[in-house]
């Protein structure tokens, strides 16, 4: 594989590094960045255009800290998008070494042979491999990419930017285009107006929110101050940002609709936190959306402490609460006499109301059904939104990346924090006995997750039967009472409990310290998003923390499932949640994130080209809306 150079914001890297660096991997330096391969300099902005991206890229230093990254058209010197990380593969004459039919292509197109391709010319075509061809007496290695009729197309190194991998999320193979013909150009064009209409509706869209506009609340007060200051914690630089991005939304005159991307335990209820209490200043209530009870009772407490000092009622609407309790929540929301209330889908039933809410803060919105979400989008309306995920849902990443959301990124962990090891086993009593009693006898606890209710109390037998008789286990799902989920959550945290075998019901936010095993059983039934959730459940703190995803042999799943694994494998270092919806966007894809039309789209040219046509669509309508308003 290539020799390859990662570049992060907000992260210590030297000026002198950097184009050391670059020219190991075969970069030249210029006076104009203007080809693949070009970097120059220009004070402590770098300009390189990396053969992997169709645009070339500035990077902005501050002191010898990268603190911007994006790509621009130095036709229009316009920023096109911004980048929290890159990486730079070595220029393609660096690279020649590794050219043979064998190629690990991926590196620079992340396309294999036999993968269906998009000539942005030409149109789609299969990938057959490298191939080494005389073209007027000099030798050079091609692309080979066949079309229908078996006709073939041989793409040089200096036009591969005009090849992208076709990617539709559809069952569905492709239509090979023909060569020479204008299909093609007439497909393009239908798509291209198909998508001016669909970026035009977003755009009106944004326009209407604007119109509305939403409250624009006040700048900081002392008190708000002195609750910041009340975290127990060093605020990393990530959070504060985030925290600075935020407030400068709610401080506008439009409605916030931010996105916080952060993993596990990185901080992001923190940032939410702020908000709220930044929001209540103003006299407006709050309502934080949460998946579920637990959780919704964690962030509660966490929120009842937190404003102990101050003259601010919280309340918590759940199904922890009686139901005479819940409807004396219900009226004084109503009236006004609760500044926030934290709760689950309860709180989008049709008697929920408020007298003046300000800002809705949703937690993990990907556990929320399609009902539900519907729901939501009414209490949304004419307030600021702010949305907290480890792993965004596909559509929420996809419009955070074309620029209709905002979106706020936390990537640095917190201090002494160690990674998940995570490893995908079979199932073996012995090697769970091992795992669940090297964590015992380290002081810790376990969490075993097992997502039917119907056959939750077979794997209870089986521990019972594999483990010490001293060995403290529970079952907690979702068909138990209120009262007998939180009685047990409590005896897990007061460490009476030693292995909670569980449904999903704990994945989102539950933090127990010492919890630092879980095993999840058919891992390959959970989505990337939950099984991240559920491993972020533990690995907290400085303790080295495990995974251990059970699943029968690998050859019985289907190969989705087996790609979800090796992610969740691949990606288990610090930070990778991000990076896991990333691939989840690319696995998941469009689905119905775009609607039936603009997904036929997608299958027409493939998602990396219609993103690409889109996110331009936008940028211009973007313009041109300034120009209107001007």
């Amino acid at each position: 594989m290539f020799e390859t150079f990662k570049i992060y914001t907000n992260k210590e890297l030297s000026f002198d590094i950097t184009q050391k660096k670059l020219i190991e991997l075969g970069y030249r330096r210029v006076d104009e960045t203007i080809e693949e391969g070009d970097f120059s300099l220009r004070g402590d902005t770098l300009e390189v255009f990396p053969v992997n991206f169709n645009f070339p890229l500035r990077l902005e230093w501050e002191f010898d800290i990268v603190r911007k990254i994006y790509s621009f058209d130095k036709t229009l010197n316009k920023k096109i998008i911004d980048y929290d990380f890159l990486i730079i593969i070595p220029h393609f004459k660096k690279a020649k070494k590794y050219l043979s039919e064998d190629l690990p292509i991926e590196a620079i197109l992340r396309i294999k042979k036999g993968d269906y391709v998009v000539h942005t010319k030409y149109g789609i075509g299969r990938f057959l491999g490298i191939k080494k061809l005389d073209v007027k007496g000099r030798e050079g290695y091609y692309f080979e990419i066949e079309y229908a009729n078996s006709d073939k197309l041989y793409v040089s190194k200096e036009e591969a930017h005009f090849i992208q991998k076709y990617t539709s999320f559809s069952s569905r193979n492709p239509k090979l285009s023909r060569l020479g013909g204008k299909e093609w150009l007439r497909i393009k064009e239908r798509v291209e107006h198909g998508i001016k209409q669909f970026a035009l509706s977003l755009m009106r869209m944004e326009a209407q929110r604007k119109l509305m506009g939403g409250f624009k609340f006040s700048r900081d007060t002392e008190w708000q101050k002195q609750f910041e200051d009340s975290f127990p914690f060093e605020v990393t630089a990530d959070q504060e940002k985030a925290t600075n991005e935020v407030k400068a939304d709610m401080e506008s005159p439009r409605c916030m609709d931010r996105l916080i991307c952060g993993d596990v335990g990185y901080g992001k209820t923190e940032v939410a936190m702020r908000a709220v209490f930044k929001a209540v200043m103003d006299g407006k209530q709050v309502a934080f959306l949460v998946p579920t009870t637990i959780l919704a009772y964690q962030h509660y407490t966490n929120l009842c402490l937190r404003a102990k000092q101050f003259p601010i009622r919280v309340e918590m609407l759940s199904r922890f609460r009686t139901k005479a309790a819940q409807e004396k929540i219900v009226t004084d929301l109503h009236t006004g006499k609760i500044d926030i209330v934290v709760g689950t889908h309860r709180l989008t039933s049709d008697d929920v109301g408020f007298k003046d809410l300000g800002l809705l803060v949703i937690d993990e919105e990907h556990r929320f059904g399609v009902e539900h979400k519907e729901k939501i989008k009414k209490l949304k309306i004419g307030v600021d939104v702010l949305t907290l995920t480890a792993t965004p849902i596909p559509r929420t990443l996809y419009m955070s990346l074309i620029g209709i959301k905002g979106i706020s990124v936390i990537k640095t962990p917190p201090k002494e924090r160690l990674a998940v090891k995570t490893k995908v086993i079979q199932p073996n009593p012995q090697v769970l006995r091992d795992a669940v009693l090297h964590e015992i006898n380290r002081g810790g606890q376990v969490f075993f997750i097992h997502n039917r209710i119907e056959t939750i109390s077979k794997w209870e037998k089986t521990l019972h039967a594999n483990l010490p008789q001293n060995v403290k286990l529970a079952v907690i799902h979702g068909r138990l009472s209120a009262s007998e989920i939180e009685s047990i959550m409590f005896d897990f945290i007061a460490k009476k409990i030693d292995c909670l075998i569980s449904t999903a019901i704990v994945e989102s936010g539950i933090d127990i310290p010492s919890a630092n095993t879980i095993i999840i059983s058919d891992a390959h039934t959970f989505g990337l998003a939950d099984l991240h959730q559920l491993r972020g459940r533990v690995g907290r703190f400085n303790v080295q923390a495990y995974a251990y995803l059970v699943v029968p042999n690998l050859a019985l799943i289907s190969t989705e499932a087996e790609e979800r694994l090796k992610m969740i494998e691949e990606f288990s270092h610090l930070g990778a949640g991000f990076e896991l919806a990333m691939s989840d966007l690319e696995l998941r894809g469009a689905g119905n994130i775009l609607g039936k039309e603009q997904h036929g789209f997608v299958w027409m040219i493939g998602f990396d080209l219609y993103c690409r046509i889109l996110k331009k669509e936008i940028e211009y309508l973007k313009e041109a809306f300034k120009i209107e308003a001007g």
